[in-house]
């Protein structure tokens, strides 16, 4: 079985030292919850223990996965090692803030088979980091990112945020600047979006904080992919760069590409054989439910031949690789739009494969509807 066919497992772990504002992943800012949350988890790994195996990703998100104490960490781990198995040379990834890092955590999780960190740096400029409320500073960032490689992390992820108010593209150059410095495996560059009910959603609303709006969100869109490419990043997906192609992302490629996934956790997706279901998207719930032995299933449905190609093409034209002309154009692809986006430099046609170019990122979401109309 070729590797990227692997089912990749997800656990959500919704805790958090404290909830940023622009923020719409489900969590909470507190460990109150933590031990019922665990055994809970626990339980759930159970149900599918039979369904899946063989991962060959593990990808603690949340949340903030490093705010758990080291010995649940391995009591989590522990149990996942228990009852699943995993490939050899699994990625296996762990977000982490750069204000909950201590070298003693750090070592305990390489101890647990953890090999990728994802550093949620998001700026390394003060007035950026208090905008987004974030409670780490640009020294402890750049103290947390030299700890992550002296404890012999050989694949380090950052995770980036541009587009704010406060920002100057001069100064976004300089955090990158300060970023490369450290050749990180992976970057991920995230505009700031204003997800409706979140606290920055509100104040946006109420004219505290504003966008900078569409033309400047594409000029710093723009000048960010050129700007890492010659450095050495290939600009795999819209928000994702990585050093060379054994540094993209594996577990979050099988998101773009229907592979199986299991997600464990509060509100966490699934996908497997052409069906999708999703968690509860409350601990309590969640908890709740699987005392009761049952399933935390908020929902589910089975995708036609028709979703799954559309989904297909949706979810390709965010990366660079695109997708299979061959596979899809006779059903879904018109060719006169196919000729049209490429007259109008948005995607091209390299062996068999639509892709899209930089300034065909810019809309991707769009790309979809154009060819199919």
């Amino acid at each position: 079985m070729n590797k990227e066919q692997h089912p990749g497992l997800y656990i959500h772990i919704p805790f958090c030292g404290s909830k940023c504002p622009y923020c719409d992943f489900y969590s909470v800012a507190s460990r109150a919850e933590i031990p019922a949350w665990l055994q809970a988890v626990q339980r759930e790994v159970l149900l599918y223990r039979e369904r899946f195996h063989d991962f060959d990703s593990l990808y603690l998100g949340g949340g903030t996965p490093a705010f758990l104490a080291e010995r649940e960490l391995a009591e989590l781990l522990e149990c996942l090692h228990k009852h699943f198995t995993f490939c050899p040379q699994s990625e296996m990834t762990i977000e982490a803030n750069p204000d909950g890092l201590s070298r003693d955590k750090l070592k305990a999780v390489a101890a647990l088979g953890v090999n990728r960190i994802s550093l949620g740096v998001q700026s390394l400029d003060d007035r950026d980091l208090k905008y987004l409320g974030r409670t780490h500073s640009s020294k402890q960032a750049l103290k947390s990112l030299d700890m992550v490689r002296s404890c012999g992390f050989a694949d380090v992820g950052a995770d980036l945020m541009y587009g704010l108010e406060t920002q100057s593209i001069q100064g976004w150059r300089k955090t990158l600047d300060q970023i490369l410095e450290f050749g990180p495996e992976h970057i991920s560059c995230y505009q700031l979006t204003f997800e409706r009910g979140t606290p920055l959603w509100k104040m946006k609303a109420a004219g505290r904080v504003r966008s900078i709006g569409e033309k400047l969100e594409s000029a710093f869109f723009i000048w960010t992919s050129r700007y890492l490419d010659k450095h050495g990043y290939q600009h795999y997906e819209i928000s994702n760069f990585a050093r060379s192609p054994q540094f993209m992302c594996r577990h979050n490629r099988k998101y773009w590409s229907h592979i199986p996934y299991l997600g464990l956790g509060p509100s966490a997706h699934s996908f497997h054989a052409g069906s999708r279901w999703w968690n509860v998207k409350s601990i309590r719930e969640y908890c709740r439910l699987l005392a009761e032995g049952k399933a935390p299933l908020e929902a589910s449905e089975v995708l036609s031949e028709e979703q799954l190609d559309l989904e297909t093409l949706d979810l390709g034209l965010r990366t660079s690789a695109g997708i299979d002309l061959h596979a899809l154009g006779g059903r879904l692809i018109m060719d006169e739009a196919l000729a049209e986006l490429q007259k109008s430099g948005l995607v091209k046609v390299t062996n068999g494969r639509i892709q899209p170019t930089r300034r065909g990122f810019l809309v991707a979401d769009s790309l979809p509807l154009m060819l199919c109309s």
